[in-house]
């Protein structure tokens, strides 16, 4: 019944789709997607009404987007909790698939 309820969530599946598609990644990761969208589309998306983003109207300040990294691209997580040794490598490659709601981190997935 309420049109746009409906129509943020259609956004937001339409969004996360897309962002798995682009990124290759296994559709499992369906939640991570949308989990994604919905924080990004919350801090950038303007509401015509108030010219404002919804975080700027809930904080009364903008939002710092410095931290932005695109769904999906390859990141390296550096492996200091074993000895790797003198010739190996000392990071994985790992994929980015999201922030995280408890602390200041990224999400990523093991490929």
């Amino acid at each position: 019944q309420n049109g746009v309820v409906e129509r943020r969530n259609r956004t937001l599946v339409e969004a996360a789709r897309t962002m798995l598609t682009f990124a290759n990644l296994p559709s499992f990761l369906w939640a991570e997607a949308i989990a994604t969208a919905c924080f990004t589309q919350n801090l950038l998306i303007i509401h015509k009404r108030f010219d404002k983003t919804p975080y700027e109207l809930m904080n009364k300040r903008k939002p710092n987007i410095k931290f932005f990294r695109v769904f999906g691209c390859r990141c390296y997580l550096l492996n200091d909790y074993e000895d790797v040794g003198k010739l190996k490598a000392k990071e994985d490659i790992r994929v980015f698939v999201g922030y995280s709601k408890e602390s200041a981190a990224f999400r990523i997935y093991n490929k």
